[in-house]
């Protein structure tokens, strides 16, 4: 499955990445496929501007040219882009609404996995609301959060939803608490939010969750 574009102009493009697809080429050849390098056929200066993990869904956003590669990890740093995800995670959360602080770091014997360090670790912030709580087809209790990463850290909301008992439906790094099979991991970016940089209008990029 290719990366569908839903929004193009002279300066960035943004594309739906599916679940199980690299964003930037990894290391080894067999690594090689990815978002950057199928859209690097259509646009020859595409280039760069966030991630999203392999096996997560989603928005997006790359740019075209190095000045607008320049300008949009900008916004993102400034924390001036507005990220919403949806997630399927494992219990009843019983809470309506929170905010997670956890200062998270790379674990430099097991990587790519993070691990949650309060001293040495870099500022984290995700904000969450209950969506749904609802039953898997097996019949186990899952629930529907919203998430909202304030911070952009490596693994943030996997760990974070990890960390409040709550592991996402799927995450094989993460999740211990169910060994069940499903065929992806339940996280998509559903709608990045900023200012284009370049017009001044707002943008709202949207991807609807398909699960």
């Amino acid at each position: 499955m290719n990366p569908e574009i839903i929004y193009q102009d002279a300066f960035l493009v943004a594309v739906e990445k599916p679940s199980g697809m690299l964003s930037v080429p990894g290391r080894g050849p067999d690594k090689q496929d990815c978002v950057l390098t199928r859209l690097q056929k259509k646009f020859a200066d595409i280039r760069i501007v966030h991630r999203l993990d392999c096996h997560t869904s989603g928005v997006m956003l790359l740019a075209l040219g190095p000045a607008m590669q320049r300008e949009l990890s900008r916004l993102f740093h400034d924390r001036l882009v507005s990220k919403t995800y949806v997630a399927l995670v494992e219990g009843q959360v019983e809470a309506d609404s929170g905010v997670i602080e956890i200062p998270l770091r790379g674990d430099p014997d097991d990587r790519p996995r993070q691990i949650m360090d309060p001293v040495n670790g870099k500022p984290a912030l995700t904000a969450w609301r209950l969506l749904r709580r609802q039953s898997a087809t097996t019949g186990e209790a899952i629930s529907r959060l919203q998430l909202k990463p304030i911070t952009g850290r490596t693994h943030q909301l996997r760990v974070h939803c990890m960390a409040i008992g709550h592991p996402i439906v799927g995450d094989a790094l993460y999740n211990i608490v169910s060994q069940r099979h499903v065929e992806r991991m339940m996280l998509h970016a559903e709608q990045l939010e900023f200012v284009h940089p370049v017009d001044q209008v707002k943008l709202r990029l949207v991807s609807a969750c398909d699960f």
